[in-house]
C-alpha cells in the first residue's frame, strides 16, 4: 500500500507483442468517503450525513473542507480560525464540526446536491443557483498572464503529479500564481474531488478568495468545476480538456476567463480573453 493508502500493487500478466510476463502493476485506490456535519444544539451534537464520494485516500480533511465551501454550506473564508474543526471517526469518514455561531441551512444538509452533469437541472436554474449561493467578485484589473506562461503550465502540472506518474489513474487540480509558481496541487480519482481538495488546502491556510490565481485541471472544464473555481474567487480556469456550454455561460456572466484544450503551444480562450497577454505570440 502506498502513501496514505493512495495506491497498491496488483499482480498482472503483461503482454509485449507475443510475450507474456507476470509482474506487479501499481493501481490507484478508490474508496468511499462519507462527509458528515456536526451541528451543535441545546446541549446536543446532531450528526448529518451530507455526502458520500468515491475518492483516492489522502487529503481527506481538505476534501471535506473544500466540499463544504464550494457547495455553499459555509461562507466563511477562514472557518478554522473561527472554530470549525474536522474529526476522523474512521478512515472513510470525515466529520466537519461546526461552531455554534456559524449559521447553516439544516435543510440543505439533507438535500442532494444538484452540481452534477447528470442531474437534469437546466442551465438557467443552475447558474441562478450559483448567484443565490454567493461568490466573491472577480477582479476587473487582472491578473494578466503571458501566453507563453500559459503554454508552460501543463508541463509544470505533470512534473508535480507524483501519484499520476506512478499510477496513470488520477485527475489533478493545481492553483498557480500569475507568475506561474505552483501554490497547491492535489490529485484524486475524481476530478471534482481534486478541485475540492486543492481549494480546501487554500482554505485551510486562510488564503481565500484567490483573486490573483489560475486554476488548472487535468480533465475537462465542466460546470461543477467552474462553480467551485468561482466560489474560490479564482478568475482564470484552464483545462487540458474541453469546457461545456454551461461553463462558458457562467463564465461569461461573471467575467471569468476560461481556457480549454491547453497544451504546450496551443490553447482555446473562450471567455474574457483580456487576461491572456498575447504580445509576441507565434
Amino acid at each position: 500500500m502506498g502513501r496514505d493508502g493512495a495506491w497498491k500493487g496488483w499482480p498482472i500478466t503483461g503482454w509485449r507483442r507475443d510475450h507474456a510476463e507476470a509482474r506487479e502493476d501499481v493501481v490507484i485506490v478508490e474508496e468511499p468517503l462519507e462527509i458528515q456535519a456536526v451541528v451543535p444544539g441545546d446541549g446536543t451534537m446532531e450528526v448529518f450525513p451530507v455526502a458520500v464520494t468515491m475518492r483516492t485516500p489522502g487529503d481527506d480533511e481538505e476534501l471535506a473542507l473544500g466540499f463544504f465551501y464550494t457547495e455553499g454550506l459555509i461562507d466563511d473564508p477562514q472557518p478554522l480560525a473561527h472554530g470549525l474543526s474536522i474529526e476522523r471517526p474512521s478512515p472513510n469518514e470525515a466529520r466537519v464540526i461546526l461552531p455554534p455561531e456559524l449559521r447553516i441551512d439544516r435543510q440543505r444538509l439533507t438535500r442532494h446536491f444538484y452540481m452534477t452533469s447528470s442531474c437534469g437541472v437546466c442551465g438557467k436554474a443552475a447558474i441562478e443557483a450559483v448567484f443565490v449561493q454567493g461568490f466573491p467578485s472577480l477582479p476587473e484589473d487582472g491578473p494578466v498572464i503571458p501566453l507563453s506562461l500559459l503554454y508552460d503550465l501543463p508541463r509544470r502540472l505533470r512534473e508535480a503529479q507524483t501519484l499520476f506518474r506512478r499510477t496513470g489513474g488520477l485527475h489533478a487540480a493545481a492553483i498557480f500564481d500569475p507568475e506561474g509558481r505552483l501554490r497547491w496541487l492535489r490529485e484524486d480519482v475524481g476530478r471534482h474531488n481534486a478541485v475540492d481538495k486543492v481549494i480546501g488546502a487554500a482554505l485551510r491556510e486562510g488564503c481565500l478568495p484567490l483573486g490573483r490565481a489560475v486554476m488548472l485541471v487535468s480533465g475537462r472544464a465542466g460546470f461543477e468545476i467552474a462553480q467551485k473555481t468561482l466560489r474560490a474567487g479564482i478568475p482564470i480556469l484552464a483545462a487540458l480538456g474541453a469546457p461545456s456550454s454551461l461553463t462558458l455561460e457562467l463564465a461569461q456572466a461573471v467575467g471569468m476567463t476560461v481556457v480549454g484544450f491547453l497544451r504546450e503551444g496551443g490553447a482555446n480562450v473562450y471567455t474574457a480573453p483580456w487576461r491572456i497577454h498575447v504580445h509576441g505570440a507565434t
